[in-house]
Order: structure tokens, then C-alpha cells, then sequence
């Protein structure tokens, strides 16, 4: 029996191997692959992230006010004398010149500076603040995702009832035509029927560019395109808010709100900082240990003083500022502005928690039984377009009125997919206002996605139909 070829042999299994990875089937993306991406890439979450690692720097900068600070110099000097027409003993030393070297080295403990305590507690309270901001956008993110992934499913639905009209509207036009050939209709019907068609082109080409034009939002948020994206299954649950209770999501978002604690912990930091510049006029007390060192170049003087000398100093420091041209008054004054200013975007900020958390509780409410009411609505409008065309064979309907009936069927199944994607962005952006907004409610929503039947993007569906 022949042998194989190794060499052969391998070429043979990466190429079944490849053939395999071609042939298997293309997942697409569903909505936690874009928001993992999003999530890496977003340039508003990237600009918050940075701007709260250098507001974190203000905390050891007011820290350090607090600490032990050490201060060194060293200093040289050359000293040169000329001293014509005298002699002195030494002259020609003093002539050619000496240097004078030393050392200096002070350790100072501030050990009461109140302004500096408050200035730290201010910048503690900021830095909490800057994280609540941080935080707020990264959960902001979800809501902006997930709003530009079912804009692309809404497009989507949209092109689909379009296209559907006009196919419908076309045959219809066709069907007219022929009786009209035949003597049976007028030929006002003829030209309804092409009417109706025409606008059902306009509408077309208007929902093909919607459709186009919302990748692009997927793309600012991720920093890459998607062709193919998996659509929401009809299995979604249409549920009520839990718990169904206006007032309980009033009390969680004023208490757990991350806007609201942002604003709160903005005005606990203007309260310091206001009281630190009242500090201001207060005494401080520093504790200091100077240590120095000193050569002394000069022989002259060496024969009488030590050529070098060490000298350690221990002091208490009592400062009082008396007056500094206004600058401590004034700059009390701007702290009083600032922290009423905080205290005014506090109350503005729960007031409108408050207006957003009751709103978006009623139309989750109302989304509810919008939903499942369109959804009665696609069956009867179809049932009213079945009935219309049966009195337009029979003589007792006109062609316009087929026309309207089926317009409505149309829109109410738009309307029907359009009402489940509201249902969810406001279901997430109650859930944002109470702060209780993470990843997992994504997730929740990502396991009814299909991507058996994905949305795939259309660049152009006048070059797809020639």
C-alpha cells in the first residue's frame, strides 16, 4: 500500500481546516458585543476616565499641606581681594582668593493650619464628586447603546413596511391597470393607485437613508462598522415596573440618583472650601529643624574661628496674617458664591430627578399597554384590509379606500415594533434614575436577541434592485 507524502498529508488538513472556518456560519453582532466594544472605545467615557484620574490629584496636592516638608540649599562663594600699596599679614593669600561653602537643610511640620484642613476635607469631597461623574457616564453609556442599537432595529422595521408597501401598492396599481384595460374601473382608480405608489417610493428611498445613516452612530460610539447586527425576539417580556410603585422609584432615585450624589458631594466640597477660606484669617503654627553647615575659606580668620561649623536649630513658628491688600476677604467671598451656587444646582438636580423618574414611571406604564394594544391593532387593521378588498371586487368600496386600509396595516405594525424598543430605552432610563442601571440589565436584554434573521446594513437599495 502506497505511503502518503507528510508533507501532502498536512497541506491536506489545513486546507479541510480552512474550508471548514469559511463555510461555518458568521455569528452576528448582538448588542453586549457592541457595548463591550464601546465600552473600550467610546471617546466620552475615555474623556471622563482622564478626567477623573487627574482630579484624584488634587487629594495628595491638599494632603500635602498637612505633611512634613524638607527644604536643602547649597551655596559657594569666592572671595578675591587686592590690596595695592598696603601689606597686610596674609596679603598674598588674600590675593589669590578663598571660598566659602556651606549647607542648609530645614524640616518643617505644619502643626496647626486650619485652612489646609479644610482645604483637604474640600478636596476629598471633589474627588468623591469627579468618581460619581465617572460613574454617571459609564452607565450613561449603556443607555446611549443600547439607544443606537434599536434605532438601527426601528430603521430596519421601518425599510421593511416600506418595501412591503410598495410591493403591495404595485401590485395593486398592476391589478387596476388591468381592469382598467378591460372597461371595469374609471380611470380616476388608475391614477390614485399611482399616486400611492409614488409616495410609497418616496417613503422608500427616505427609509433606506434612516436606515444607512443610524450605523453611523454605532460607529462613533465603538470606533468600527457592523454589517450584520441580531434583531430582538418577538419572546421579549412586556412587563410592568417593578415595584409598581411611582413613589418608590421617586425615594430610590433622590437617595441612590448618581447625578444627585455627585451634586451633594460638589456642595459638601464648596462647604470646606468656604470654610477654609475663612481659615484664612487664622493663625497657623509650624514646627521647624534647621540644620546648616559652614566652611570658612578665610585664613585670617581661621586662626580664631573653627574653619567649619555645624549648627542644628529647633523652633515653633507662630504666623498671623494681619493684611494682604484684600485677597483673604475677597476670596472669602467668591467661596460663599460658590457654595450657594452648589447648593442651587443640588436642588435643581433632585428637582429634576424627581420630574424625570415620575415621567419616565408612566410611559413604562403606558408602554406596556401600548404594546400589547397595537398588537391588537395589527389584527384588526388586517382584518379591515381583508373586508375593504372584498368590497372593492363586490363594487361597494373604492380603490382609495383599499389604499387607506392598507396604509394602516403598515403603519400599525411599525407602530407595534416601534412601541417595544421605546418600552426598553425608557425601561433603562427609569433604571438609570435611580442609579440602579449596570451591565446585567443589558445582558438581560441580550438574551433575547436572534441571530438567526440579523439586520444586515444596505448601502443602497436602488443599486440592489437595478
Amino acid at each position: 500500500m502506497p505511503q502518503t507524502n507528510p508533507f501532502f498529508a498536512s497541506m491536506l488538513v489545513n486546507a479541510s481546516l480552512i474550508a471548514a472556518a469559511l463555510s461555518a456560519p458568521v455569528m452576528a453582532d448582538d448588542l453586549m458585543d457592541v457595548f463591550l466594544s464601546a465600552k473600550d472605545n467610546d471617546a466620552v467615557v475615555g474623556a471622563a476616565r482622564a478626567s477623573y484620574q487627574a482630579d484624584k490629584e488634587r487629594l495628595p496636592q491638599a494632603r500635602s499641606a498637612l505633611l512634613p516638608s524638607l527644604v536643602a540649599s547649597v551655596s559657594t562663594t569666592k572671595t578675591e581681594t587686592t590690596t595695592p600699596g598696603t601689606t597686610i599679614p596674609g596679603g598674598a593669600l588674600l590675593e589669590r582668593g578663598y571660598n566659602d561653602n556651606g549647607w542648609n537643610a530645614q524640616l518643617r511640620q505644619p502643626v496647626l493650619n486650619v485652612a489646609s484642613w479644610f482645604g483637604y476635607n474640600s478636596a476629598r469631597a471633589f474627588v468623591k464628586a469627579s468618581s460619581f461623574a465617572l460613574a454617571a457616564h459609564e452607565q450613561d453609556l449603556i443607555v446611549r447603546v443600547a439607544d443606537a442599537y434599536l434605532n438601527i432595529l426601528r430603521t430596519r422595521d421601518r425599510l421593511d413596511t416600506t418595501n412591503a408597501e410598495v410591493t403591495a401598492v404595485k401590485r395593486q396599481l398592476e391589478q387596476v391597470q388591468q381592469r382598467f384595460d378591460v372597461g371595469l374601473v374609471a380611470i380616476t382608480d388608475v391614477l390614485e393607485s399611482q399616486a400611492a405608489f409614488d409616495a410609497a417610493l418616496v417613503q422608500q428611498i427616505q427609509a433606506e437613508t434612516a436606515h444607512y445613516i443610524s450605523f453611523e452612530t454605532l460607529r462613533t460610539l465603538t470606533g468600527r462598522d457592523y454589517d450584520e447586527l441580531a434583531t430582538l425576539s418577538e419572546q421579549l417580556p412586556i412587563v410592568d415596573p417593578d415595584p409598581l410603585d411611582e413613589e418608590a422609584w421617586v425615594e430610590a432615585a433622590l437617595r441612590s440618583n448618581l447625578a444627585v450624589r455627585a451634586a451633594m458631594e460638589q456642595l459638601n466640597s464648596a462647604r470646606n472650601e468656604s470654610r477654609s477660606r475663612l481659615s484664612d484669617h487664622l493663625p497657623t503654627v509650624d514646627a521647624t529643624v534647621t540644620r546648616s553647615n559652614n566652611h570658612n575659606g578665610n585664613p585670617l580668620t581661621q586662626q580664631f574661628s573653627p574653619e567649619e561649623t555645624e549648627t542644628t536649630i529647633y523652633g515653633l513658628q507662630l504666623t498671623m496674617p494681619l493684611f494682604q491688600g484684600g485677597r483673604t476677604t475677597s476670596r472669602s467671598r467668591e467661596a460663599k458664591a460658590r457654595l450657594a451656587q452648589a447648593q442651587e444646582q443640588l436642588l435643581n438636580q433632585r428637582r429634576l430627578v424627581v420630574r424625570n423618574t415620575r415621567n419616565l414611571y408612566k410611559s413604562v406604564a403606558t408602554d406596556v399597554v401600548r404594546v400589547k394594544a397595537r398588537l391588537k391593532a395589527i389584527r384588526s387593521a388586517q382584518s379591515a384590509l381583508e373586508a375593504t378588498q372584498t368590497g372593492y371586487e363586490v363594487g361597494t368600496r373604492n380603490i382609495v379606500d383599499v389604499l387607506q386600509a392598507q396604509q394602516r396595516l403598515f403603519d400599525s405594525q411599525f407602530a407595534y415594533a416601534d412601541s417595544r424598543y421605546t418600552y426598553l430605552l425608557n425601561l433603562l432610563r427609569l433604571k438609570q434614575q435611580t442609579g440602579l442601571l449596570t451591565e446585567p440589565d443589558l445582558l438581560e436584554i441580550n438574551g433575547f436577541m436572534n441571530s438567526n434573521a440579523p439586520v444586515q446594513r444596505i448601502v443602497s437599495m436602488r443599486n440592489a434592485n437595478g
